[in-house]
């Protein structure tokens, strides 16, 4: 009961972080399912795709209503994440995609993101607006070839997110940027429809290859929801900027610990690869004597 208690209340912290910086947080739900709640990873991350479609959707209700939703970007970009997370999921199931791959490389996307908010934290507080005129590549270049780059960013995202579980706000957003020439506002609201694209992609892609506890999966769903509506009340008193750096360096610190907790896996798996190895070997050698 104690650890239920626990794991919920960090949902509703994921929730939170989601309300006051507008993603990011989604990307805990594995770990607290996987080293909190005792989930195995594939299981936690059909679980986590049911998550972070459900509380993507909540999120895109007031954006909605703001007009902030771009349907036919939502469909041309979404079409390739669904398509995407659709195999990413597809290829998670084969029996050579160990559990511990599937961990490390989501440490290693957890990495990526904190960097992504540190840096642009610490850009958008000195922000030269010649130098950022500099850094914008121009129409020409960007908007040639933007639909074809849309779609296979949009499959890339989407296998990520078929494979571990992540929502991929973080690569969503600045490709409808840069690449949709889509204003900011817009571009966020359309990138949690996408997600939440993906998330049921991708979940289609699991059914009948893994079981998840399904009661869980809805209470962490309604838990994280909570968190969320209480995050985008909190936002109006707090500035996301000044949290967007602390948030990042606890990513670090939990990919840190995801990595440590998956040393004994990466071993296993070497001696694995090397018995293989040795195995092919000595068939080949046989092969050859008597050839």
């Amino acid at each position: 009961m104690l650890i239920w208690t626990i794991g919920h209340l960090l949902a509703v912290c994921i929730g939170i972080s989601l309300g006051l910086l507008g993603g990011g947080g989604s990307v805990l739900a594995l770990p607290i399912l996987v080293y909190v709640m005792g989930i195995a990873p594939k299981s936690a991350i059909a679980m986590t795709l049911v998550i972070v479609g459900s509380v993507s959707l909540l999120g895109v209700i007031p954006h909605w209503r703001r007009g902030n939703i771009n349907l036919k970007k939502a469909y041309i970009f979404g079409s390739a994440t669904m398509l995407g997370a659709f195999i990413g999921a597809k290829i998670a199931v084969l029996p050579i995609v160990t559990e511990t791959f599937q961990m490390a490389l989501f440490a290693m996307m957890m990495l990526l993101m904190a960097v992504f908010m540190i840096l642009r934290n610490s850009q958008s507080k000195n922000p030269p607006q010649k130098e950022n005129q500099k850094l914008i590549p121009s129409p020409q270049t960007v908007h040639k070839y933007s639909w074809l780059w849309l779609t296979v960013e949009g499959v890339s995202v989407g296998i990520l997110t078929g494979l571990i579980g992540v929502g991929g706000g973080f690569a969503i957003v600045p490709a409808l940027v840069l690449l949709g020439n889509t204003p900011m506002k817009e571009a966020i609201g359309t990138s949690l429809l996408i997600i939440a694209l993906n998330a049921v992609a991708g979940l289609v892609g699991y059914l009948g290859h893994v079981s998840f506890d399904t009661f869980l999966t809805v209470s962490f769903t309604l838990a994280a929801s909570l968190g969320t509506l209480l995050g985008a009340y909190l936002a109006q008193f707090v500035s996301a900027q000044q949290l967007q750096k602390s948030f990042g360096y606890f990513l670090l610190a939990v990919a840190a610990f995801v990595l440590f907790q998956n040393q004994s896996g990466f071993h296993k798996s070497e001696r694995t690869s090397s018995k293989a190895i040795q195995h092919i070997s000595t068939t080949i050698k046989q092969s050859s004597r008597l050839g």
